[in-house]
């Protein structure tokens, strides 16, 4: 197979409570591996109803829970490393980013059929320390943009 020379158009959203703390999510395919929600835009979709889709796919959280705070400026983007590169993926990603906040039960459980197995609110810190190294500098970048 050809490897993929494209990056995904995708979205994402740190989303923050009362606290100060963010959402992080836990995937299903690689245990301890914690990221925000993220994921790509559909043809035609408008990237604020693609992070609202996500987020609600990813999380079970509701739109009427969540108050846009900023939108990054930047469009951020990763490169996946060449091992994972595939035709569903590409190379990486190009995100548009969004932060939220949320007012809500502190408890949430990924819905069945989510990407994600926990969810947990923690300092946007420990989830950066946390991150693969190629996805280090988008979250660097959200620090910035959204001052946490």
């Amino acid at each position: 197979m050809q490897p993929s020379r494209f990056f995904r158009a995708g979205v994402g959203a740190v989303i923050a409570n009362e606290h100060g703390d963010v959402l992080a999510c836990e995937r299903r395919d690689i245990a301890g591996a914690w990221q925000f929600p993220q994921g790509g835009l559909e043809e035609g979709e408008e990237p604020f109803n693609a992070v609202r889709r996500e987020i609600f796919e990813e999380t079970g959280l509701e739109g009427d829970a969540l108050r846009l705070i900023a939108e990054c400026p930047d469009l951020l983007a990763y490169e996946l490393p060449r091992s994972v590169w595939s035709a569903r993926t590409g190379r990486g990603q190009v995100q548009r980013w969004f932060m939220f906040a949320y007012r809500g039960r502190l408890t949430v459980v990924p819905p069945a059929g989510s990407e994600f197995v926990a969810c947990a609110w923690r300092p946007f810190d420990e989830i950066e320390r946390q991150v693969p190294d190629f996805r280090r500098p988008v979250y660097k970048r959200l620090r910035e943009c959204f001052n946490l």
